[in-house]
């Protein structure tokens, strides 16, 4: 990750959006997590007092053990709703703080790269294509975004709901905590792979893409000369050649993009089955409650998209640091201009210099 710590002194310039980010990011866990509970309260609660309620044989008893228990069974359900509305909450201060820091870095950025492009001469825009500065200016700095927000969004989220998480299932029942993160690792090591595919299919995208708009640009601002030599339809051909390997690289990308929900789907029926299977296991011996299985699988499922995005955190950190790289490349490209200030300075200093001091100091060869 050495290209991408160019970009630690925009995150140190905007450092109070990142711990403000993971403030956010760890209470918005806080509130995932306890709502699995009361689930497991209210399933407890139903389960152990059921039999109560059919034991009694007066339907005046009945219905008055019916409303407390209804009362008991509402205010949990009251007390989810508001745990899932302060999730939301603060899920939208989550975006607030990491996703706006991340597009005030984009703009910072294409603002520079652009700035650094002003001051470059004419030999580096003859070796380098119009459509490779769009895209390092655009597509690059779009692909680190990537990285500063979603990537770092997503990596925050795993990371404290693991340390938050982990420990708790543990605490309920070893056994079945290894039932149910049995397949997670299995798919976060097969999303990893399938998305470094579609990070190589991407690449060839990117080249392609760069290819077609290097030639529209090209065929537009000479457009007078292709009219000229009457070479419309083959400069047609050309472009229709070029379009064609873009559609062929975008519609393999697709198909292998189409392998990513089926994937984290299956994982999660797998997951949930030996939770299950598990947890009845642990009930039949006493040792488990059904609360407990209902709360596990909420558990597994709020793994779930964690675990998955660290191979899809993992691809575009790695995506980012080759934008990244190709953007250093052209950071580093040095000016061999001497700008108007440096040329009059220099004007003014062989001026006043008489002349047999300026023998001495520019000796004549």
């Amino acid at each position: 990750m050495k290209e991408l710590y160019y970009l630690n002194r925009y995150l140190l310039k905007y450092k109070w959006h990142l711990i403000l980010g993971l403030l956010f990011v760890i209470i918005s866990n806080v509130f995932q997590i306890l709502p699995a509970q009361m689930v497991r309260y209210s399933i407890d609660l139903v389960v152990e007092n059921i039999r109560i309620y059919r034991s009694f044989n007066n339907e005046t008893v009945q219905q008055n053990f019916f409303d407390v228990f209804a009362r008991g069974i509402l205010l949990y359900a009251i007390l989810i709703l508001v745990m899932a509305l302060l999730r939301g909450i603060f899920l939208y201060f989550v975006r607030q703080t990491l996703i706006v820091m991340s597009r005030l870095i984009e703009y910072d950025l294409k603002n520079e790269v652009f700035e650094h492009y002003q001051t470059l001469p004419l030999s580096f825009y003859r070796r380098n294509s119009t459509g490779d500065l769009m895209n390092r200016i655009s597509e690059d700095v779009g692909r680190v975004r990537m990285y500063l927000g979603p990537s770092i969004m997503y990596g925050l989220q795993l990371f404290t709901l693991f340390f938050m998480l982990i420990p708790y299932m543990f605490f309920i029942n070893a056994k079945l905590t290894w039932f149910a993160l049995m397949p997670l690792p299995i798919l976060s090591i097969s999303i990893f792979y399938v998305n470094n595919i579609i990070e190589h299919r991407s690449e060839e995208i990117q080249k392609s893409q760069s290819r077609l708009s290097t030639f529209v640009q090209e065929a537009f601002s000479g457009i007078r000369v292709l009219k000229s030599f009457t070479r419309e339809k083959e400069s047609v051909h050309n472009f229709a050649k070029e379009s064609d390997e873009y559609r062929r690289q975008s519609l393999k990308l697709t198909r292998v993009q189409s392998l990513f929900f089926p994937l984290i789907g299956g994982m999660i029926g797998l997951s949930t089955i030996l939770t299950v299977y598990a947890g009845s296991v642990e009930v039949i011996n006493g040792t488990l409650t059904f609360g407990n299985i209902a709360e596990f699988i909420i558990y597994v499922n709020l793994l779930t998209w964690p675990v998955a995005s660290l191979g899809w955190t993992t691809s575009l950190v790695q995506r980012a640091e080759a934008s990244q790289k190709r953007i250093n490349e052209f950071l580093k490209t040095k000016t061999d201009i001497l700008s108007e200030k440096s040329n009059s300075r220099m004007f003014r200093l062989f001026i006043l210099i008489p002349a047999y001091k300026r023998s001495k100091i520019f000796p004549l060869k």
